[in-house]
């Protein structure tokens, strides 16, 4: 039986939430002093705890602290207060990571097509 006859061998579980991730980062620059800005930093932190889930489902350990940090530093529990210029560069280089691992992030494909017919 052709393995590639069923498309690609591995699946990206974490490039929805990573892009995902990186959108809010990006619209959470315009809502900086709104009500909105502490949704947003309940959805960011929730996202990179996620895509550090994907992380460890695949075996890709090393994403996993960069994911735990931005889930701390954005977190809407015990929020620190970070601002200026040095806060608006953090939310850029984070979403450059959310990108980035969640196109480097893949799992093995688990066939269940190919399973059925043992």
């Amino acid at each position: 039986m052709d393995a590639n006859r069923y498309g690609p061998t591995f699946q990206r579980n974490a490039l929805a939430p990573g892009i995902l991730g990186a959108l809010a980062l990006i619209i959470a620059q315009l809502l900086f002093d709104t009500v909105w800005f502490e949704t947003l930093r309940f959805v960011i932190a929730v996202l990179a705890l996620i895509v550090a889930w994907f992380a460890l489902q695949a075996k890709h350990w090393w994403w996993i602290p960069p994911m735990l940090a931005i889930a701390v530093a954005w977190n809407p529990v015990l929020p620190f207060d970070f601002s200026g210029p040095v806060w608006v560069g953090a939310h850029w280089v984070a979403a450059l990571v959310f990108l980035a691992a969640g196109m480097l992030i893949k799992a093995p494909r688990v066939d269940e097509r190919a399973d059925r017919g043992r």
